[in-house]
């Protein structure tokens, strides 16, 4: 069958088929600063258990609960004050407890810390006593040793991104770096003569915004950008581009995939031996998608409308450079809300809808804005969101519960 005339495929289907062409790649060290939103290329397992001992959740004292039981208020001995960074002396015995300041060990024989505003002073003749004004069961505000880490236990698996506080987790370990899958090398191709850089005199011509754009949208990702520049609407300049793409994990062209006179780049990939996986999908914007591979190389030729090209990246190459950094979720996000509007379209194709999401009366509510040509960057500079229009569904009415994916080229 011609591919021209295949059935075209569910922006599902293509994902999973992309997504299945992408591994993670090889780890590399880095400092723990330079690792964050990267994933973890092996499990960390804790080397030490922390906190190392019980210790106290705030300032207060260290008591044995079963000396709280009488009605309160109960009168207690204070034995010492225990400061955070150092040992305590004494054991907490019937009828006594500590003075304990926040992150300090908690004293042998105490089993839960009374907050100081729940206690009385009582001067006593020089006798430091004290009274606790509620009873506590115990365990109250303790932190338990091995509460955050066990010494030997998985401490996060791999394939964890790296926030900040999986990085703070490490640092308490004592790490300095930590292995994670390398940056994927994305190469960017523009395509067309009507394309001009942005300090070249136009002269008839337009500014490429997709490269730069892209490149933004990649690094973002994760990913290394590197600009090849624009080829002209020839086989050859095309090819002459193409083949300059060794060594890089991810290859990005835009336009020149569909079915004009001069889209050359669909015919170029196949000469310079790239296996097409799949061309077009049920989608609006960014129908003409083409994605292939050679050897470890995955190449997206993705749509010359600066709108579709964002939005192409978005459902499909996000993912794969998520997949490539190891991440273990790497599927767009999604968050329900309801429709502050009405849509319709014909059955066939899913439309990826640019709205305005705001939060009100308890949930959120998602505005189309007025333009969704592709061609137009200033509704992808408004949106918020995309909403699924399903490729079934004709209509959506007001108030009609909605997949909404939030954007990551917000700023």
């Amino acid at each position: 069958m011609n591919d021209a005339a295949a059935p075209l495929l569910s922006v599902e289907e293509a994902r999973a088929r992309v997504l299945s062409l992408a591994s993670p790649l090889p780890s590399e060290w880095v400092p723990l600063e330079a690792a964050l939103g990267r994933a973890l290329a092996d499990d960390v397992t804790a080397q030490r258990t922390l906190p190392p001992w019980d210790n106290s959740a705030m300032d207060g004292y260290a008591v044995r609960s079963a000396d709280l039981a009488a009605p309160p208020p109960v009168r207690l001995a204070v034995v010492e004050t225990v400061y955070a960074g150092a040992a305590p002396k004494r054991e907490v015995g019937p009828g006594t407890c500590a003075r304990i300041m926040t992150g300090a060990p908690l004293p042998a024989g105490a089993d839960a810390v009374v907050m100081r505003e729940r206690t009385r002073p009582v001067p006593d003749g020089g006798v430091d006593r004290v009274d606790i004004l509620e009873p506590v069961g115990p365990g109250n505000f303790v932190r338990p040793r091995g509460e955050d880490a066990r010494e030997g236990q998985v401490l996060l698996p791999r394939g964890t991104p790296l926030g900040i506080p999986e990085l703070g987790l490490l640092w308490a370990q004592g790490l300095a770096s930590v292995a994670v899958p390398r940056a994927p090398r994305v190469a960017l191709l523009s395509t067309g003569d009507e394309l001009c850089r942005a300090d070249e005199a136009p002269q008839g011509r337009i500014v490429d915004t997709n490269a730069p754009s892209l490149a933004l949208a990649v690094r973002r990702a994760g990913g290394v950008p590197t600009l090849l520049g624009i080829a002209r609407d020839t086989r050859d300049s095309v090819e002459a581009a193409l083949s300059r793409v060794d060594g890089f994990d991810v290859v990005l062209t835009s336009a020149g995939v569909s079915v004009g006179e001069r889209d050359y780049v669909k015919e170029v990939l196949a000469a310079l031996g790239v296996e097409q996986h799949f061309w077009r999908v049920a989608i609006k914007p960014g129908k003409p998608l083409l994605v292939g591979r050679r050897a470890g190389t995955l190449f997206f030729g993705l749509p010359g409308n600066p709108t579709s090209s964002l939005v192409t990246f978005e459902l499909f190459v996000r993912p794969a450079l998520r997949r490539l950094l190891g991440l273990a979720d790497v599927e767009p996000g999604r968050v329900p809300g309801r429709l502050d509007g009405r849509l319709s379209k014909p059955a066939g194709l899913a439309h990826f809808v640019r709205v305005t999401a705001a939060w009100r009366e308890g949930g959120l509510w998602a505005r189309p804005l007025s333009t969704q040509t592709s061609g137009v960057l200033r509704s992808a500079a408004a949106a918020t969101h995309l909403l699924h229009f399903p490729r079934e569904a004709n209509s959506l009415a007001h108030g009609d519960p909605v997949e909404l994916l939030p954007l990551s080229w917000v700023a």
